[in-house]
Order: structure tokens, then C-alpha cells, then sequence
């Protein structure tokens, strides 16, 4: 599904009249959000999104999860396993396991840590623990309140922001603002602050801490790229973040092509990507997740093995601050 192009602006009529709807579904999912959830036996910590569609919630967590391994943890992400059709709860195995059975997600995060896929968020949380894990990470997850979190970190893109501040499905919030960060602990904002100024200002009054990052390119695959001019597409939740990351890193888009979040590529589309690369003596270039779900899929190996994948990192701008609030999210309150 494509977001409407009237979730990022106000006075929309469109989501006027969207209006009552939104109420029903904002008031069942603020109740819903309030309902206590179960305590793991480990700290749980969870990099979830306010809206639907990319904030930069996976880069999160592996960046989390990767500190925690660096403080001598044994983190393991759990994830629903949005766009598989595998329940769980199961270990994820990127040797055996496609997008299709467990979403795209997992099969980045499995390359840094262990992975849980289970729609039975608590059911998932105590096979991680069984496994060894000290420390749960969440990719998503805000919203459902299954599990109890000791860190719901808030992520937010900041050139994005909330757009209308509207609630789904007259806009892209999946809840009451108020409700969800009647939730959080932590805001994360990614990128420069332009389109997210209301919930910085909403989090500093509440007096949560704001943290900032920025996603990064790999600077490898820029070499490698050199002054070859690219076809760049992508299907994940915001194109037009990838499209600025590769603007801002100096790579010459000659062609954009945006597909819809989780986009399962066709045979014929597969076919023209690389007919119109071919035709224009251009580079694929997408994202790791469009690769993730081209992965075990036989109509996709040629694409697949056409296409570079450019991998980003999320940096943290004051990263020592970050770590040690983690440590404090992490100590049992008495």
C-alpha cells in the first residue's frame, strides 16, 4: 500500500472527512496501548515508530543492539516479522529462512545478532531468554503493550516528522501522539530536526531525553560506485530518504523508481528495472531490505545479482550519553 500524499500536509480535505474514523480508531488503539503488559525476566528494550512507514526504527536497534554486545551483553532482536507468513515463535536462520516467511527485517537483523520472529511478543521473549539471550531489542513494537518495555524509545525521521498529526487513517499516526508517548522514554530523532519540531517540543516537556543520529552510507559501496551513474529504487516506507542519502553522499541518480513499503518485486518488473538499466548504461542501486526479499526467490536472481545494495549506519550524536542511558533503562527499578 502507497501512504496518501495527504498524510504529509494540513488542511486536506481528504483527511477531513477521514476525520470520525480516526477518533474510533485512535480512542481502540490508546486503550489498547494502555493495557499493562508482561514483565520478561530480562530487560526488554524496544526502537519503535509513531507512525507507519520508515523512521529509521531498524538502523536503531542494530545500532542498540551492537553497543549492548560491546558492553558484554547477548542481546537478540524480536520482530513480528511484518510481510512473512511465519508465525513463531521461531529462530531466525537467513541460510534457510526467506522475506517471505519471516519479512525483510529480520533476515538484516539475523546478520547481527539473534533473531526472534513471534506474533506472541511474550511467547518470543521467553524463547529468547531460553536461548541464552540477557537482553531483549525490540525493531517495533511500540504499540502493543503484550510486553512490558524498560526503554520505549520513540524514533523519529526528523525531516518527516509526524506530517499531519493525524491518526490513521487520516493521517500516518498509529495512535494518539499523547497516547504514545505516554508510552516512551526516549526520543531518538534521525536526520535534521525541520519536520519534527512538535514532538521534540512535546518530549522536552514531558522532560524525556532527546537523542540525535544520522544515517550513514556505506563509504565502500560509494567507492565502488565511482561516477557510475545509477537507476536507484526502492520499496520501504520513505523512497525519498534513500534517494536524499544518496544525493547527499555525491552519487548521480540518473532514475528514481518508488515502490510501496514491503514491496514484493514482479517477474515484469524485475525485467524492466533491468531493461531500462541496461538501455541507459546505468548501476542498480537500492536498499539492504529490497535485497532481503529478493533473497531464495528464483524470478528475482538476475535483478538480485544485477542490483548494489547500499548498507547505512546510524550514528549517534552524542553516543556516550546514549550508552549510559541504556545502562540506566537496563537496572531494575526497586
Amino acid at each position: 500500500m502507497r501512504e496518501p500524499s495527504f498524510w504529509w500536509r494540513e488542511g486536506s480535505g481528504a483527511a477531513g472527512a477521514l476525520a470520525p474514523l480516526a477518533a474510533l480508531y485512535g480512542a481502540i488503539a490508546a486503550w489498547r496501548m494502555a493495557r499493562p503488559g508482561a514483565r520478561a525476566k530480562i530487560p526488554v528494550l524496544c526502537a519503535g515508530n509513531l507512525t507507519l512507514g520508515g523512521s529509521g526504527k531498524t538502523p536503531a536497534a542494530i545500532a542498540i543492539a551492537k553497543l549492548l554486545t560491546a558492553a558484554g551483553e547477548r542481546p537478540f532482536f524480536l520482530s513480528r516479522g511484518y510481510g512473512g507468513h511465519l508465525a513463531g515463535p521461531l529462530r531466525v536462520d537467513p541460510q534457510t529462512h526467506r522475506a517471505a516467511d519471516v519479512g525483510d527485517e529480520p533476515l538484516l537483523l539475523a546478520a547481527v545478532a539473534p533473531t526472534i520472529v513471534a506474533r506472541d511478543r511474550v511467547a518470543g521473549a521467553k524463547m529468547a531468554q531460553a536461548a541464552g539471550a540477557s537482553v531483549i531489542v525490540m525493531d517495533d513494537g511500540l504499540q502493543n503493550p503484550s510486553l512490558y518495555k524498560d526503554l520505549a524509545l520513540v524514533v523519529i525521521d526528523g525531516r518527516r516528522g509526524i506530517g499531519n498529526a493525524r491518526v490513521f487513517p487520516a493521517g500516518p499516526l498509529r495512535a494518539p501522539l499523547a497516547a504514545q508517548l505516554d508510552r516512551a522514554h526516549a526520543l531518538l530523532v534521525i536526520g535534521p530536526v525541520s519536520g519534527a519540531g512538535n514532538v521534540v517540543a512535546a518530549v522536552t516537556a514531558r522532560k524525556l531525553p532527546v537523542f540525535h543520529g544520522a544515517l550513514a552510507p556505506d563509504r565502500a559501496t560509494i567507492s565502488a560506485l565511482g561516477k557510475n551513474k545509477v537507476l536507484a529504487f526502492a520499496g520501504i516506507g520513505d523512497p525519498e530518504k534513500f534517494f536524499q542519502t544518496l544525493a547527499a553522499a555525491g552519487i548521480e541518480v540518473a532514475l528514481r523508481k518508488s515502490f510501496p513499503d514491503h514491496h514484493r518485486y514482479s517477474r515484469n518488473e524485475a525485467a524492466a528495472l533491468m531493461a531500462q538499466a541496461e538501455r541507459d548504461g546505468l548501476t542498480l542501486l537500492t536498499t539492504e531490505k529490497d535485497i532481503a526479499r529478493m533473497a531464495g526467490d528464483p524470478s528475482l536472481a538476475a535483478l538480485a545479482a544485477a542490483t548494489r545494495a547500499l548498507p547505512v549506519t546510524l550514528l549517534l550524536g552524542d553516543e556516550n550519553g546514549f550508552r549510559q542511558f541504556l545502562r540506566e533503562r537496563m537496572t531494575p527499578s526497586p
